[in-house]
């Protein structure tokens, strides 16, 4: 019992260690990402937490701040003069009894921007983690791609009804255009269900087709069962000329960027198409899930680990600015309507928008944690 709890592989070192390296890293950034952007703006900080719920142990530095890591380490948050809590919530009565010196640096005093750049520097900094870990690795490992060319058409798959050939080479899936094989695969593989059109060379003339992938299940390298869509194509190493691309810094960083940008598209796809009923729930996961994913990742080696940070940090990323208070992008439709009418939004309609949000918010932490545990 004591080697599964705490050898090498056990749930302690092999799982709990590592999950909490991930999970810490990218709440870190994301509040970094609020402080620093704050503080450029003159807005005081009060308190900088790793985590939730009481004070484990920390220290208040020479500017008031206190940074602390708390008990509950499923999260953070920054709290700023005026705040009421750790979601930004105005402290009316705070307010009031301020000096004037602790009004100009008040939060909610501030300018309409100076709050909006305030908030999403959050889910920006977690993008700007992964294109920095993205470039870090595709600086010292290169990145390995195969030449968009069909070898094989499963018979009786969609590429098959088609009329998809042998030798086809993708020229542009949905308008996009097509490079390496991966970027059919990026396309597709969250498009089950979607009929998509294709341009392939073949023979000289381009010939436009159209397929639906359809959903098929299979195992990622960390083990997970996934549920993607396929046509039914294949590439071999005679058609697909596979190799590994080297890179130097600048070009590093651009590919890092766009790979960035795919991610992010890809998980504002899933969402979507979530939300419409179209992707399995079991696709969605939440902190058990992550730790399960972080021990497999940790398994590996140290380079899997640091990619699962980069991944995960843009999901973050990207839940924060859905439109839903109490998360970022919750708080940014606020400052736009504020920016666009020229008065903030009244405090009982913040109010109430606020409870219902919270409460959306709470049900989907309880889907996750339902699916995690005994859904799937």
């Amino acid at each position: 019992m004591l080697q599964s709890i705490f050898g090498v592989d056990g749930i302690l070192i092999g799982t709990i260690v590592p999950f909490l390296f991930v999970l810490t890293v990218v709440v870190f950034v994301h509040e970094m990402g609020h402080y620093l952007v704050g503080r450029w703006c003159g807005i005081g900080v009060k308190a900088f937490s790793i985590g939730f719920g009481p004070e484990l142990f920390g220290f208040t530095d020479s500017h008031g701040t206190r940074w602390k890591l708390s008990a509950v380490p499923l999260g953070g948050y920054v709290k700023f003069v005026g705040d009421m809590s750790a979601t930004s919530q105005p402290d009316t009565d705070e307010l009031d009894e301020l000096t004037e010196a602790e009004r100009a640096q008040a939060f909610h005093l501030q300018s309409v921007w100076k709050r909006a750049a305030t908030v999403f520097a959050g889910p920006l900094f977690n993008f700007l983690l992964t294109i920095a870990v993205f470039a870090v690795m595709f600086s010292a490992y290169g990145r390995f791609v195969s030449d968009p060319v069909v070898s094989e058409v499963r018979a009786g798959s969609p590429a098959d009804t088609a009329g998809f050939m042998p030798g086809d080479r993708f020229v542009t899936v949905e308008g996009v255009a097509i490079e390496t094989f991966a970027d059919v695969q990026r396309i597709v593989s969250g498009r089950a269900g979607d009929e998509l059109t294709f341009v392939m060379a073949r023979n000289g003339n381009e010939v436009v087709l159209q397929a639906t992938p359809e959903l098929t299940e299979q195992t990622d390298a960390l083990g997970n069962t996934i549920r993607i869509g396929i046509i039914g194509v294949v590439s071999n190493p005679e058609t697909g000329q596979p190799r590994v691309v080297e890179y130097g810094p600048l070009e590093a960083l651009g590919e890092a960027v766009t790979e960035t940008g795919h991610v992010i598209a890809r998980t504002g796809q899933f969402l979507k198409r979530f939300v419409a009923g179209r992707e399995d729930r079991c696709q969605l996961g939440g902190p058990v899930k992550i730790a399960d994913m972080a021990g497999k990742a940790a398994s590996k080696g140290f380079e899997w680990l640091v990619q699962l940070v980069a991944l995960l940090s843009v999901g973050i990323g990207v839940l924060n600015l859905l439109p839903i208070p109490p998360l970022d992008g919750g708080h940014l439709v606020f400052y736009a309507v504020e920016a666009a009418t020229g008065r903030p939004v009244s405090e009982r309609v913040t109010e109430a928008i606020y409870r219902a949000g919270l409460l959306l918010v709470l049900v989907f932490m309880a889907f996750v944690f339902w699916n995690d545990i005994f859904g799937c």
